[in-house]
């Protein structure tokens, strides 16, 4: 019997890849992860300070996997000892019906109300909004961190700048050719992003990448932190704008969940003047009042399937070959669930819960 190198192979050091790793080393299983960029890359989704978090959303489909993130963050802020979630409130304003629903969140239909729950947002008039009490602010990069630092200190080896050239199914797992060496795992977990329609070409018609600007306005603004303003997204022609208020110092920071399709092979371009003047102009006209110095404009990739869920588990008709793309820009504030479920899944854990974003349910059509 071939002698192997470690029990999963790990493609992918975002937050998925790196939450994978951190929840499988937990559980004393053998992880060697690499990723083709170096370490802190603005190449993909998950570099940045902040993320929006919620218990709002679409489908109770989502609730129970939203619950299992909330529960991951206490785990994981317990675990570093770092506060990685903060609780803001959050306003989510649509026309006609409410389009979110969620444990303890509430149909807000009167302006009074809406000015109370978050008095410095100017939701349009006719709008609906669904407040969640529970919506806040998650520190992104000090949770990639510790994810990364918990992973290696368990055993895990994190390697940057080591692509994968290819990856084979063999009689003991697979076989992992990268620019460095070959790895031989017992399962192959590939939290790609942005390149899973590379990696994995039978799936390239369901994931088309996006490029997204965010802007970041001078820290600092009693405006623009909690209480006045919380998590916010107001639905506009040409796309959602979405707003995370500034906490601890980060800024309050804003984008479009909208953008071009965009080549992962090409590094995202940078935010041009126009997409900039264009992003403050919303922002101030939503949050009335506020100081328009931008500290920071930044471009990422948004890997979206057309029903906006994400395509989790085993690769059918492989099944030593784990899928992790937690996609279409709501991925981050699932991290630890994602890692936990991904464990579960490389142990031998049943996961039915998970059916409504599974990998199968896609191939089946």
């Amino acid at each position: 019997m071939t002698a192997l190198d470690t029990d999963v192979a790990l493609v992918g050091l975002g937050i998925h890849g790196s939450a994978a790793a951190y929840e499988l080393t937990a559980r004393g299983v053998g992880v060697i992860a690499v990723d083709q960029f170096a370490d802190g890359h603005c190449r993909g989704s998950s570099h940045g300070r902040t993320r929006m978090i919620r218990r709002a959303y679409p489908s109770p489909a989502w609730n129970d996997f939203v619950a299992r993130a909330y529960d991951g963050w206490e785990r994981w802020s317990a675990a570093s000892g770092q506060a990685l979630l903060r609780r803001t409130g959050g306003l989510y304003a649509h026309r006609g019906a409410a389009q979110l629903q969620g444990p303890g969140c509430e149909l807000v239909e009167s302006p009074e109300r809406i000015r109370e729950v978050m008095p410095s947002l100017a939701v349009p008039a006719g709008y609906r909004a669904v407040y969640d009490p529970e919506a806040g602010v998650l520190d992104a990069a000090a949770a990639l961190t510790g994810a990364r630092a918990g992973a290696r200190a368990a055993g895990a080896e994190l390697v940057f700048g080591e692509r994968m050239l290819s990856w084979t199914a063999t009689d003991h797992g697979v076989s992992v050719v990268t620019t460095h060496r070959t790895i031989r795992a017992g399962r192959l977990v590939l939290a790609v992003g942005a390149w899973a329609g590379l990696v994995l070409p039978r799936l390239a018609g369901l994931f088309e990448v996006w490029r997204i600007v965010t802007v970041t306005l001078r820290p600092g603004q009693q405006a623009t932190m909690p209480p006045a303003l919380g998590a916010f997204s107001v639905e506009r022609p040409g796309g959602l704008l979405f707003g995370v208020p500034d906490v601890a110092g980060s800024g309050f920071k804003s984008g479009i969940d909208a953008g071009p399709v965009w080549d992962p092979a090409e590094p995202p371009a940078p935010a041009t003047e126009a997409e900039i003047s264009a992003l403050v102009e919303l922002m101030t006209g939503y949050v009335p009042g506020i100081d328009p110095e931008v500290a920071e404009a930044a471009s990422c990739l948004y890997t979206m399937t057309a029903d906006r869920r994400f395509l989790l588990g085993n690769l059918p008709g492989q099944p030593s070959v784990l899928v992790a793309e937690a996609c279409s820009g709501h991925g981050f504030k699932f991290g630890p669930a994602v890692g936990e479920a991904i464990a579960d899944l490389a142990t031998g854990v049943d996961r039915p819960d998970l059916d409504f974003i599974s990998v199968e349910r896609r191939c089946a059509r």
